[in-house]
């Protein structure tokens, strides 16, 4: 019985954890259907939100640290709250991040830094040293141990982060575990939530692209920034979606560069004319006049 329980609490929670779009807004249309273990459990999204950088946490390696040590490196955070210990929903949704991560070329340290962060406040660095060895031989890039950290914290800083961030969670009792949403929160790379993408598994394309935006173009391609003034992220979606005005200002911008180049070539062919007129006066002594077609030799 208690298995069944148990079950019927998770699907619940991971039920909780897909719809994030529209958060605050569902929270109260639904408000009278949630089971009371599972009143207050979700993600508020709190776009723009500055993150407390001052905020301290210890390392898998039992280093004290603040936020701030991540942040102003000049890219973006993507931020993960879970607890170590559990084997559910977090696993489900640290397993779909990995396999994102292996579809893109962005790796953790390089173009973003990467924050797993227990909001369960009695676990210590040496739970969380395990957990990064295991998600770093998962995902099949050893350098990306730099990158991705692993920290644990104070029962107060934790709920500090995650009530900046709008990450509800709760202790069940009866099941002797938590319960909690996920989401990647995305961040600017001077501590601005920017993003938030919610459920469990990531279109690795998503990712990429939050990344480049969060990070105002510090990382990605040419190709990015122009995809991004073309199309727009659809909250209620989880996708990109052409951007009407954008692509206009795309079509007006490759129309002006059209006339220009049109207008260079007319310019260059006059000037070339000039040249060779003044040349041949140079040569035969004689004068130059004005045609319908440029400046003539006579």
């Amino acid at each position: 019985m208690f298995r069944v329980r148990r079950s019927l609490f998770l699907i619940a929670a991971t039920a909780v954890a897909l719809p994030l779009a529209g958060a605050a807004r569902g929270q109260a249309a639904l408000g009278d259907r949630v089971p009371p273990e599972l009143e207050g459990v979700g993600v508020e999204q709190q776009i723009g939100a500055r993150i407390p950088l001052d905020l301290p946490f210890t390392d898998q390696d039992n280093r004290d640290v603040r936020l701030s040590d991540y942040f102003n490196r000049g890219r973006p955070v993507v931020i993960t709250l879970n607890y170590f210990r559990c084997t559910s929903l977090c696993d489900y949704q640290l397993n779909g991040l990995v396999r994102a991560l292996q579809e893109i070329e962005f790796l953790p340290g390089r173009e973003f830094e990467l924050l797993t962060i227990s909001f369960d406040p009695l676990e210590k660095p040496l739970l969380a040293r395990t957990k990064k060895r295991n998600y770093i031989e998962e995902y099949g890039r050893l350098e990306a141990a730099s990158g991705w950290h692993f920290l644990t914290g104070k029962n107060a800083d934790i709920r500090t982060l995650t009530r900046r961030v709008g990450f509800g969670y709760k202790w069940n009792p009866e099941q002797e575990e938590w319960a909690h949403s996920s989401a990647l929160i995305i961040c600017t790379p001077d501590g601005r939530v920017a993003r938030y993408l919610g459920g469990v598994m990531y279109e690795p394309s998503v990712l990429r692209l939050s990344l480049v935006e969060a990070s105002g173009g510090k990382v990605g391609s040419l190709l990015d920034q122009v995809f991004l003034i073309c199309f727009h992220y659809v909250p209620s979606e989880g996708k990109y979606a052409p951007a009407v005005m954008g692509i206009m200002r795309m079509g007006g911008g490759a129309s002006v560069v059209g006339l220009a180049a049109w207008l260079a070539v007319l310019w260059r062919r006059d000037y070339l004319r000039r040249r060779d007129a003044l040349a041949a006066l140079a040569a035969g002594g004689g004068g130059v006049e004005r045609q319908p077609g440029g400046w003539q030799a006579r």
